[in-house]
């Protein structure tokens, strides 16, 4: 209610005793919609703050202002040296105006998104200036228009069938969620009158009070339980309430912004732990390539030659098993490659538990900042946090340049192409020539990348899910089963004026995968 007509009347009158007599020194705007004017008489300074942001619009008058040396404009150079005369109200409207001793007026228009500060010349019934140029159809208003009389008699009250928010516009949200709270929506006519007489009556008590609604500060003039603040002066009140809100309700919102950046970091990381503890629990579990391919060198005598499957003894497990192989391929050259397989399983757990153990710590990491965090109850202290622990924002603005969406598959990096152009730039700027670079065959699609490990191969699971991926994204997603190319990216070339995510691909193969969407990889 600090914008309200009802609290207004007790501050203009506050403000007129107060600046009468002062000379506007500076007026300038240092914050996005926010203006400051500095005043002087003889040895006295004071201040005007105005901070007419969409989302909250609050006003405030400290004694003193300490101007910053950069990042800060002059305006409405008309007004320095003008003498202030007085400060009115205007009737049953957000707004008041300052009425220069030349006979310029200032109003401050207080329309919650909608506010601004109009400058009218004595001889100008248009502004000639206002504070937020966007709003341009401020330029229209008449200075005598925003002024209303309202009738409050019952006759009219009675036409208006009780209608509180049409007889009496100015209420305000506390006041009309009292008269809810008193039943007034389903009270009959002569009810419905006297509690209209009682807010009324109880808005005419000049006691100010802060009260916490819904995790935002607000100012009301109704008898309250759980006050923050109180007093029965509305300059005071004001200050305080400017303080709550773009100070003390400005920290809680970024202390709760890095809180929540926190968790969800936690969050995914604890998520991460588990489906790692449970692949690499899989393949502890499985048996290692190395024992067939034991058997197989073991009873390489008893296979004849030209043969492409054998029942041998698997001495590891004391069963008969069955062993096959294409036409051509030796015994060897089988058991060759499940040596290899073996090797890069053992490589594969390695880099699991690795990455479990560096999990681990940023885990426990997180949940140390998280703790120091919740402790802090200032805006200094905040920022030393977040500094000292180099935290960053991740805002979508910043997220949406880049030309993919990210996943992880059993800790390999994937990168998505999100459209044509982005797949041109994802291939130039972010492709690497060991990279493995997938798209579905024949139909447009998006373009994925594996990102390469450093001395580790792909494993063909991770092929596989990229693949589902990548024909997911593209379109054959609602095929039963799609073929997808699969290369390393120094195969693929961009041709010269082809279109958007066009490309040539000197040597491929192909794989034949379900599409699958990201959610269940």
């Amino acid at each position: 209610m600090h914008l309200n007509y009802h609290f207004l009347k007790f501050l203009c009158p506050e403000l007129d005793s107060s600046f009468q007599g002062f000379q506007i020194r500076s007026c300038f705007s240092q914050n996005k919609d926010e203006l400051v004017i500095l005043l002087q008489k003889d040895e006295q300074t004071a201040c005007i703050r105005a901070n007419l942001l969409p989302i909250y619009s609050c006003l405030s008058f400290p004694k003193d202002f300490k101007r910053s040396k950069k990042n800060t404009v002059n305006l409405f150079d008309e007004w320095i040296g003008q003498e202030v005369h007085s400060i009115t109200p205007l009737n049953y409207e957000r707004a008041f105006t300052i009425n220069l001793k030349s006979g310029d007026v200032i109003i401050f228009k207080l329309h919650g998104t909608r506010s601004n500060i109009l400058y009218y010349k004595s001889s100008e019934e248009y502004p000639i200036k206002i504070f937020r140029n966007e709003i341009r159809e401020d330029l229209e208003i008449l200075k005598d228009s925003l002024s209303v009389q309202l009738d409050l008699s019952f006759e009219r009250f009675n036409e208006l069938a009780g209608n509180a928010s049409k007889f009496l516009p100015t209420l305000g949200k506390i006041p009309r969620e009292w008269l809810k709270s008193q039943g007034y929506i389903d009270a009959d006519l002569n009810t419905k009158w006297s509690l209209i007489q009682e807010v009324q009556d109880r808005l005419e008590s000049p006691l100010f009070s802060i009260v916490q609604l819904g995790g935002e500060y607000h100012l009301s003039l109704l008898p309250e339980h759980s006050v923050i603040f109180q007093s029965s002066k509305a300059i005071e009140a004001c200050n305080e309430l400017f303080r709550y809100r773009v100070v003390v309700q400005t920290f809680h919102k970024e202390k709760a912004k890095w809180v929540r950046q926190l968790e969800d970091q936690l969050k995914k990381s604890q998520a991460y732990i588990q489906k790692t503890e449970e692949k690499l629990l899989e393949l502890l579990d499985q048996n290692s390539p190395a024992q067939k391919a034991d058997v197989l060198m073991a009873n390489l005598h008893q296979i004849p030659r030209g043969a492409v499957s054998a029942t041998l003894f698997n001495f590891y497990t004391n069963q008969e098993e069955e062993f096959s192989w294409k036409q051509g391929v030796s015994p060897q050259k089988v058991a060759e490659n499940f040596y290899r397989k073996s090797k890069n399983r053992k490589i594969e757990i390695n880099q699991l538990e690795e990455n479990l153990r560096a999990k681990e710590r940023l885990v426990e990491q997180l949940q140390e900042q998280r703790s120091e965090l919740l402790t802090i109850e200032d805006f200094k202290s905040l920022r030393q946090f977040v500094k000292d622990n180099n935290f960053t924002h991740t805002a979508k603005s910043q997220e949406e340049t880049v030309p993919f969406k990210r996943f992880e598959i059993d800790s390999f990096e994937v990168l998505v192409g999100k459209s044509a152009k982005a797949n041109d730039e994802l291939l130039r700027r972010y492709a690497w020539k060991e990279d493995l670079w997938l798209h579905a065959k024949d139909v447009s699609g998006s373009h994925v990348l594996i990102k390469y490990k450093s001395g580790i191969p792909f494993p063909s699971q991770v092929i596989e899910k990229a693949a589902a991926l990548a024909a997911y994204y593209s379109k054959n997603k609602n095929e039963s089963l799609a073929a997808v190319i699969v290369t390393p990216a120094k195969y693929v070339r961009k041709a010269k004026g082809s279109a958007p995510g066009a490309v040539m691909v000197d040597k491929e193969k192909t794989v034949l995968v379900i599409p699958q969407d990201p959610a269940s990889i």
